[in-house]
């Protein structure tokens, strides 16, 4: 498994040039794998502590770091995905991934700011492989499912290199990789250009802020979905709310009932979407899906947990706490 690591750097210490060349490679594959982007830093920290727990003749004797560090990433990241599992059985409410913002939208990365936290966002590639919808049906397939379909269709690392991660032969991790496929088809997750996205998110954001509930029924799909994540720490709605008429009521009576919440668009996972501030504070960040020119699905994160990369000095979104989104 070649990497880039290996065509430059020419006289780093193996282990430096690995980190200048793979950390990149390394988040992007952790959250497209786990969903949360504090995760992934996580996962590619224990990663980096594996490597330097290791003498230096024994990373000498590494042919290839940066195919090591995408195996020890690919493990723990599929060790990660069995563990969420069983916590996401007692999460409140639904899980919804972490929400992204583009780069030039970054404001903090985790707790505390600070140029470091700030840096993991700027190494995401906003593709369509991290858009809402796409990372919503990876969170249905299995953690072996997952790890084969991200290492091979979306990093396009063989089969023979993704056994050694996921502990399984070739052939059974092309046909693991093929399940995900199946899944990714029976989803239904058409793309929709990012211009036309944009029109049809500004007039949603428009009828949400007049309160008119006619215009917003109007630009969603009648079977629309709207999906929250308070993740129990703040207020929000615990079951999908579904069907046009029933998510328009409920937006209007939030509107109603938040006066002063300003809304926001932005780019939310590479898409347009929308971000819901009170006092400043973003309380609540919104993607969306489209097809046949109506808003299909609503994934509304107001987690404070998962919004730090959009409050400005690491705030946990306690403003938001009185049931807004």
């Amino acid at each position: 498994m070649r990497t880039p690591s290996e065509a430059g750097h020419d006289g780093l210490e193996p282990g430096l040039s690995t980190i200048v060349d793979e950390r990149r490679q390394l988040i992007n594959l952790a959250y497209r794998l786990l969903g949360s982007l504090a995760e992934a830093e996580d996962a590619v920290q224990e990663t980096y502590t594996r490597w330097y727990a290791m003498s230096p003749q024994r990373r000498e004797a590494v042919e290839s770091p940066g195919a090591w560090l995408t195996t020890v990433a690919g493990r723990i990241c599929l060790d990660v995905l069995g563990s969420a599992r069983a916590r996401r059985e007692r999460y409140v409410g639904a899980w919804i991934p972490e929400p992204l913002p583009d780069r030039t939208e970054w404001i903090s990365g985790r707790a505390g700011g600070g140029a470091a936290s700030a840096d993991p966002a700027d190494r995401i590639t906003l593709d369509e492989s991290v858009n809402m919808a796409f990372l919503v049906v990876l969170e249905s397939m299995t953690p072996a499912e997952r790890v084969a379909f991200i290492l091979h269709d979306v990093f396009r690392y063989p089969f023979a290199d993704i056994a050694a991660i996921v502990g399984r032969t070739p052939a059974a991790c092309r046909q693991l990789a093929s399940s995900a496929r199946r899944r990714m088809r029976a989803a239904h997750t058409p793309v929709v250009p990012s211009a036309g996205q944009a029109g049809l998110v500004r007039d949603f954001k428009e009828a949400w802020e007049a309160q008119d509930i006619k215009a917003l029924v109007g630009l969603l799909d009648p079977g629309a979905t709207m999906t929250a994540d308070g993740g129990g720490l703040v207020g929000t709605v615990l079951r999908p709310v579904e069907g046009s008429g029933a998510i328009a009521r409920y937006l209007v009576h939030i509107a109603a009932k938040a006066p002063g919440l300003t809304l926001l668009e932005r780019t939310v996972n590479g898409r347009p979407g929308l971000v819901a501030q009170h006092a400043g504070v973003t309380v609540t960040v919104a993607a969306f899906s489209l097809a046949g020119g109506r808003i299909t699905r609503i994934w509304a994160v107001r987690n404070p947990e998962k919004l730090r990369p959009w409050t400005e000095d690491g705030q946990d979104g306690q403003d938001g706490q009185d049931g807004r989104g």
